[in-house]
Order: structure tokens, then sequence, then C-alpha cells
């Protein structure tokens, strides 16, 4: 289970969203935790000194421009539960940047990771999109610091329990 803690992250992850999409700043910026205009605007302007110094670099780079050490960090945690062959769960915006990072390096750690929720920030939206991807949860949240991934938890566990200790009908001496 992956989450993130930290304040302006968002602003990072933005920054990486944007160089390594194409997509426009002004759609992936939101409000992250809440903040006013004024501090949105200021955002803005953070992210695109941030996406200019990205030109013409590769993932790798990009990551070491404007990628803060968390999500550094997450990137390299995927890669090394596709080696291991381990599930991850997966928060929310931050955490769904790394992993698309961590898609773009090797495509095949997508094939071990799992959704936790959908936040309400753009981005988020198009990174779900582009891995196709159906997070467990839809509440609305913009927290972060794994609460998606915290509430998902108990959810992926009953629904393992089910699958691995419910009676079939067979088993249940039921006949239809």
């Amino acid at each position: 289970m992956f989450g993130e803690m930290g304040i302006g992250n968002t602003s990072s992850a933005s920054a990486l969203l944007s160089a390594l999409s194409s997509l426009d700043i002004d759609y992936c910026v939101g409000v992250g935790t809440g903040i006013n205009q004024q501090q949105l605007s200021r955002k803005y302007k953070l992210v695109a000194q941030g996406v200019n110094r990205c030109r013409g670099l590769d993932t790798k780079a990009i990551l070491a421009q404007v990628g803060g050490f968390e999500i550094v960090q997450i990137v390299g945690a995927f890669l090394e539960a596709k080696r291991l062959k381990t599930p991850v769960l997966v928060d929310g915006f931050i955490v769904s940047v790394a992993a698309y990072i961590a898609t773009l390096l090797d495509e095949e750690t997508r094939e071990y990771m799992l959704f936790a929720h959908r936040s309400e920030e753009n981005g988020h939206k198009f990174v779900l999109e582009h891995l196709k991807a159906e997070p467990l949860l839809d509440l609305g949240l913009r927290l972060g610091e794994g609460t998606g991934a915290a509430l998902a938890l108990p959810l992926l566990k009953a629904a393992a329990q089910f699958y691995n200790k419910m009676a079939s009908f067979e088993s249940a001496g039921v006949t239809v």
C-alpha cells in the first residue's frame, strides 16, 4: 500500500504529469488540499517553470528535475514490486503519477497495481484513464497520505476472504 505525506507534492506531481504527457499545465494543476486563488496562481507559475526546465529530457531526467524525493522513492518501489511479483495498492493523485512514471520506465509494472480511489484532481483522472485503471472507491477525496488506500484495504481483504473461504453450491451440498 503506497501513500505519500507532505505539502506541495501535488505541485511536483502536476509538473511531472504535464512534462511527461504533454498535457496542458492548466489541466494538471489543481487546488490540492485546498488553496485560495492567489496561491493557485503562484502554483501555476511554479509548475510552468519546472515544466519549462524539462523540455527535451527523458523520463528519468524529468523525474530528477521536478520529482520530489517521495515520488522518486515510490517509483522505485513500484519497479521493485514488479520484480518481486507483489501487488501494490495505489493511493490518489501523487502516488498514481508515480505509478504512471513506473509504467513509462517498465510497462509491466501496471500488472501489479490496484488503484484505491479516484481523487478530484484532473490529472488523476487522466492517469487512471491512461493506465486503464478502475479504482475501488470514488469518494471525492483530496487528502492523500494513504487515506484512500487505507479505506480500500479492508474491501480487498474482505473480497479475498469471500473468494478463498466462501462455500460453493457443491461444497455446501446445495442442488439446483
